[in-house]
């Protein structure tokens, strides 16, 4: 037999068995469509609420400029820019030399009327009792009297003046009045300073004020008292709840605005004065509206449906919806509480088809 016959042979052999096998595994396999696999959720109602969003603005509500109280050149300086404080915490000294000799010298004279005032009280006791033998006359203890008196309001005035340079001394240690961060520093060691000039420019992280702009046709719905959720866009996931504190009217050249003033307290480096901020007022909440996955709601020819499980097979239901908010849509019309609809896997499905429920994430199979 010829080699290129034989080769034929043998290949409609392989051919033959090759289809005898498939038909073999084709009546194995069961009839009819297969199971589509999917997740659920049981519809309930929950709370909505119905916001606005809008970007606004932060400033601070403290940011105090620290100046001299005193002249005099600066020895030290602590304090720099962008170095966060503690309120009370050092931040410069002034050269306090002059201060403390004055202070010296209000301490000696306060002890010296001291001395003069406690001698001149014995002279006025035994002028007292002189008078009242009849040694001297009254003049005499008049004088005494009226001499004890100067010596008593010169006391008070040296130790008022001892006070006041004490306080001076003291004002030669600049301290940070609040909490914050140091934004300026502008004076630096061996400088001069006189009364009034600016050290530090200093701000309170904590206490902010945020403005809100609304256009003026807000104004029927954005009043003060709303819930507002803050996340400023250099602290992602980062949300502080507030309430609008008032509303003032904004006019300037390009529109008329309302502005929403929001205050608040945040230790997060993420809302800095002068930045901007992601808000959502709060409008009206919606009381048992019914909240489905976006993913359940499918556009089919009839409309929206969702697919209600029923017995390992789904039933199209034609639905009706209102507001989409955060991956979830509600549904108006068409549901009720406790049904089990599909959701992932949803846009897979059609009428009666049937389905594979996927455990929840954390859930095992059953």
């Amino acid at each position: 037999m010829r080699p290129g016959l034989l080769a034929a042979l043998w290949a409609a052999l392989a051919l033959a068995v090759s289809a005898c096998g498939g038909d073999a595994e084709s009546a194995k396999r069961p009839a009819g469509p297969r199971a589509v696999l999917i997740t659920t959720t049981t519809v309930e109602p929950r709370a909505l609420e119905i916001y606005e969003q809008v970007v606004g603005s932060l400033e601070n509500v403290m940011d105090p400029k620290i100046s001299a109280e005193v002249a005099g050149r600066v020895t030290r300086v602590l304090g720099f820019t962008g170095k966060k404080v503690k309120r009370g915490e050092l931040l410069a000294e002034i050269d306090a030399q002059d201060f403390e000799i004055q202070s010296r010298g209000d301490a000696a004279e306060t002890k010296r009327l001291q001395a003069l005032l406690a001698n001149q009280e014995r002279v006025v006791e035994r002028q007292q009792k002189l008078v009242a033998q009849g040694f001297i006359s009254q003049n005499a203890l008049d004088e005494a009297l009226a001499q004890r008196t100067v010596l008593r309001e010169q006391l008070s005035a040296a130790r008022a003046r001892a006070e006041s340079t004490g306080r001076s001394l003291g004002k030669t240690k600049v301290m940070a009045p609040i909490d914050g961060e140091i934004e300026t520093q502008v004076v630096a060691p061996g400088d001069y300073v006189k009364v009034g000039d600016p050290l530090f420019a200093l701000v309170g992280m904590q206490r902010l004020r945020a403005h809100l702009l609304f256009p003026e046709s807000a104004g029927n719905r954005i009043r003060p008292g709303l819930k507002v959720a803050l996340e400023s866009p250099a602290a992602p996931g980062r949300v502080i709840e507030t309430r609008i504190d008032e509303i003032k009217p904004t006019v300037n050249a390009g529109n008329r605005a309302l502005d929403a003033i929001v205050r608040f307290e945040a230790d997060d480096r993420g809302f800095r004065g002068g930045g901007s901020v992601n808000a959502r007022v709060v409008i009206d909440v919606k009381r048992d509206a019914l909240m489905v996955p976006e993913q359940s709601v499918v556009l089919r020819p009839a409309g929206k449906v969702v697919y209600v499980l029923n017995q390992g097979r789904v039933a199209q239901r034609i639905v009706e919806t209102g507001l989409k908010q955060d991956g979830l849509q509600e549904i108006v019309k068409g549901l009720a509480p406790g049904e089990i609809i599909a959701a992932d896997g949803a846009g897979f499905l059609t009428d009666g088809a049937a389905v594979t429920v996927s455990p929840a994430r954390g859930e095992k199979s059953k």
